[in-house]
């Protein structure tokens, strides 16, 4: 049998190494396609000429568009059976990624546990995504639920990892040569710095995007993302197609943009939950909470820790209900890092 039927919950192993297939080299096709999926208008990754005012060579790339490539390599792999694909921790941007880059995507097994129905499990892995030169340019823990192959097959000993649940501000990667004390806020689009920012504020987007088959279509072939329940109609009882969850997230993150203008570099993911599934035909809307601030040592430039959530309801605030279960109407909670200018 030559063709991939892709792994199964009881194909997992801790300690086992997974190295995915297929390079991609990034061009300026990405960056265009991903401003046409996404509202997406930070102006370090639009202008080279304000990258370089900034102390960058040029513009990089969108962090998830690094973050969307290096998943996407490892869907065959770990989440091609994939029921849901369900956090992230520990991610940190440890490189800027550039037009030109090739990325390629290595994975380690670090937990395994079978779901009480006995019909699939949960695996974690850590995946690093590596450049031409062999750097390490991005590095996070996700945590998908995959399908068994056999239901009857003995559950492996459950190993669940200890992740940190924050990347400590004194581990930011901050770019060589970042410099944001000649930042030009009239350009960026906001007069807002970190000294605007308090812990606790919530700031709530106002904007929304229905999303649309093709659209998402369009979005997870760009980062090939080959899993099934993407794609095929059969692989859920509904009948329906799974929105990609990185879709989500850079669609939320797009829309942040109407607050955090200034918010204009990921830097690293703390956590992140899909809450809820999302199809097409929901409108996401978006709001934030500023949990933390923290100075990173680069001229002009600081931390802002920030809570992003994506609902299709529009409510900001209500993300729970009394038992600490998600309401339905959450489809996002991402917890990540942004340097802003001082």
């Amino acid at each position: 049998m030559k063709t991939n039927a892709g792994r199964f919950f009881e194909d997992f192993a801790v300690g086992q190494e997974i190295i995915h297939a297929v390079p991609r080299t990034l061009s300026g096709g990405e960056r265009a396609l991903y401003h046409a999926l996404y509202p997406a208008c930070h102006a370090i990754h639009s202008s080279d000429e304000f990258a370089r005012s900034s102390g960058l060579p040029e513009a990089p790339l969108d962090g998830l568009i690094g973050f969307h490539t290096v998943f996407g390599k490892t869907v065959p792999d770990i989440s091609l059976n994939a029921v849901a694909n369900l956090g992230y921790a520990e991610g940190r941007f440890l490189k800027p990624i550039y037009a030109g880059d090739t990325l390629r995507s290595v994975s380690e097994v670090i937990g395994v546990k079978q779901n009480s129905n006995g019909k699939s499990g949960v695996v974690w892995v850590r995946t690093t995504g590596l450049n031409q030169r062999d750097e390490a340019v991005l590095s996070y823990v996700r945590w998908v639920m995959v399908k068994k192959r056999d239901v009857g097959s003995e559950a492996p000993e459950t190993v669940i990892p200890k992740l940190n649940p924050v990347v400590a501000a004194d581990d930011l990667p901050v770019p060589k040569g970042l410099n944001f004390s000649g930042y030009d806020f009239d350009l960026a689009g906001e007069p807002h710095r970190f000294a605007d920012y308090e812990a606790g504020e919530i700031i709530d987007h106002v904007d929304g995007v229905t999303i649309e088959e093709a659209e998402h279509m369009m979005a997870t072939r760009l980062w090939q993302n080959t899993a099934k329940v993407h794609f095929d109609t059969r692989q859920r009882p509904d009948g329906r197609r799974l929105i990609y969850g990185g879709h989500v997230m850079s669609l939320a993150r797009a829309l942040s943009f109407n607050g955090l203008a200034n918010a204009q570099l990921i830097v690293a993911i703390n956590g992140g939950s899909h809450a809820n599934p999302c199809f097409a035909g929901d409108t996401v809307t978006a709001w934030s909470e500023v949990l933390d601030k923290a100075e990173v040592g680069a001229p002009g430039v600081g931390a802002l820790r920030l809570r992003l959530v994506a609902s299709k309801g529009g409510a900001v605030g209500a993300l729970k209900d009394g038992v600490g279960k998600y309401n339905p109407d959450v489809l996002l909670d991402l917890d990540y890092w942004a340097f802003v200018p001082v």
